[in-house]
């Protein structure tokens, strides 16, 4: 079979300009990136906010492994299903990060006949948005900086300067660093700081959450960069540059729209990681697809514990939507390493280790069930799958009362996924008695507890005493009311990423706790998890290269 970018480089798709007049847009209502991306103004999309919405489905996932899951590709092949089965659709999914595509994960726009295009324009650069909240945020940073030398007039204590700089690379070697070096008027200040990956930018988060340019201003505003001499928090606001990061955030507040490789819209906008953020694509480009189309499907990172639940627990709380139904994504092959397999010795690849790691499904159906919402499991084909695999997670889904269907959306596109858009447009008209997992009004203690024991299994929480410390310092300060975006392993249900399956027995451990204001949400750090992921030792840079005739190999 060709690569996945081959199948997109030989695939005729219209232009944008095309598509954007099938959705009912005038040529004068986008903004075209080149012949097949563009940009949809704010002031185009309010015109549709009277109209219905239509259905919601959220896509998630079991605990990610290096054998794939196919959230992405299961995603994209269900915008197409239900496009072939004659509905009117839209995809919503998040931008891709070049720390990832660069990194261990790689590209992040479906696979196989399941792909949004162009790939390798969405994938690298694409209109720009994390470039701008990199300069956003760098710009923020440098104003900290530079206030420090200019007199200090807001007494900030070098100390605690929370706001680090940031990039959209991985790079462990800059976590931590020391800044301000080579004397007051050549460097500054010396103090601590190091580097986050954009995607892990509160700025990122409040990009994705805002719905609209005043929204976004008053987000920004309350971003705390770092602490006086007297412990009371130092706002963006109160330095006066969020002015000039409004205009660098300008055009990547706006949707961005592309196509499927069978032509159906699909917007692509925010960029937050799940396991450090909340996970999800723009409220703006949900919300507004839901005007325009009769179903949108939307996806939220990694598995149920961390985007699934966040999605649940963070997005449907500030937008006021919530999914009229849930897939999740399930594996052969990954099911097959939480109970024991190694995928470098293929003879573990086996039956009796896929039954050992259907815990993991089953905590996954759990999870979502505490929600409210009627679920569907997906089983993503491979084509080393065999009907007895199948069979076996079949029967699982049967004893739990879970309907579920296979998808070969894969290898056949949107023909491969008719029978879980038939399930979802089934499930979709379903009664769903959708509720969060915890009260507003509960402690910080309580709702981090409820998460761990409810959603990772955990039979219990540790704090180090600064994060005690922060928690109670929050709560003083009228922060207790937000919902919890806790930073944890994508690799397993627990904080160990060793531990595969549904782990019992297990203590959660909250490192730190910061606070995102902006954002409107509190995260505890748990773990080792850090905000700026390392490469791995073969890097997934080192396959790719650019041939004489302009064209990309390697990218996936």
């Amino acid at each position: 079979m060709k690569t996945d970018i081959e199948i997109a480089y030989d695939t005729e798709v219209r232009p944008i300009s095309e598509l954007a007049s099938d959705m009912g847009l005038d040529r004068e209502d986008i903004v075209p990136y080149g012949k097949y991306m563009a940009k949809i103004p704010l002031d185009v999309l309010k015109r549709y906010e009277d109209k219905k919405d239509g259905k919601l489905v959220l896509v998630t996932a079991v605990t990610p492994t290096p054998a794939g899951e196919g959230k992405t590709v299961t995603t994209i092949g269900l915008v197409q299903g239900l496009g072939k089965i004659g509905k009117k659709v839209m995809g919503a999914l998040r931008e891709p990060s070049l720390g990832p595509v660069f990194g261990i994960k790689g590209g992040a726009t479906g696979g196989g006949l399941s792909q949004v295009y162009p790939m390798w324009d969405i994938d690298l650069h694409f209109t720009g948005d994390i470039h701008a909240v990199s300069s956003a945020h760098n710009l923020l940073s440098a104003v900290v900086e530079n206030h420090l030398v200019k007199g200090n007039q807001l007494n900030i204590d070098p100390t605690r300067i929370v706001l680090k700089k940031a990039m959209d690379m991985n790079a462990r070697e800059l976590r931590n660093i020391i800044v301000g070096l080579g004397g007051r008027t050549m460097g500054g200040i010396p103090h601590e700081s190091g580097f986050l990956i954009t995607s892990a930018s509160e700025i990122s988060a409040i990009l994705a959450l805002s719905t609209g340019y005043e929204d976004l201003r008053s987000r920004l505003e309350k971003i705390i960069v770092a602490y006086n001499i007297n412990g009371n928090p130092v706002t963006a606001g109160d330095l006066d540059c969020v002015g000039g990061m409004m205009v660098l955030l300008k055009d990547a507040l706006c949707p961005n729209l592309v196509q499927t490789l069978e032509g159906n819209p699909v917007f692509i906008h925010g960029f937050p990681f799940a396991n450090i953020a909340h996970g999800a694509n723009s409220i703006l480009a949900t919300k507004s697809a839901l005007k325009l189309a009769d179903y949108t499907v939307t996806e939220a990172g990694f598995a149920s514990d961390l985007g699934g639940s966040k999605f649940m627990d963070i997005v449907c709380r500030q937008s006021g939507i919530s999914p009229d139904c849930v897939v999740i994504v399930a594996s052969s092959r990954a099911l097959m390493m939480h109970g024991g397999a190694d995928l470098k010795d293929e003879s573990t690849m086996t039956s009796d280790n896929l039954r050992k790691g259907l815990v993991n499904l089953d905590k996954h159906i759990e999870n979502m069930r505490m929600y409210g919402i009627p679920i569907i499991v997906s089983i993503n084909k491979f084509e080393t799958d065999t009907q007895e695999h199948m069979d076996i997670i079949k029967s699982r889904c049967s004893e739990l009362g879970v309907r579920s269907v296979v998808s070969e959306a894969f290898l056949k596109g949107g023909e491969g996924a008719k029978d879980l858009a038939l399930a979802v447009v089934e499930a979709c008209e379903e009664p769903k008695d959708f509720k969060y997992l915890y009260d507003s009004n509960e402690s910080v203690r309580n709702k981090i507890e409820i998460i761990a024991t409810k959603i990772f299994g955990a039979d219990s929480v540790t704090y180090a005493p600064s994060a005690e410390k922060t928690i109670a310092d929050l709560e003083k300060r009228g922060f207790g009311e937000l919902p919890i975006c806790i930073a944890k392993t994508q690799a397993s249900l627990s904080d160990i990423p060793q531990l595969k399956g549904a782990p019992k027995g297990w203590e959660l451990h909250v490192r730190e706790v910061q606070i995102s204001a902006g954002a409107g949400f509190i995260v505890p750090v748990c773990g080792s998890m850090s905000l700026m992921p390392g490469l791995p030792a073969v890097p997934a840079a080192m396959n790719m290269n650019l041939g004489p005739n302009g064209r990309i190999t390697g990218l996936h």
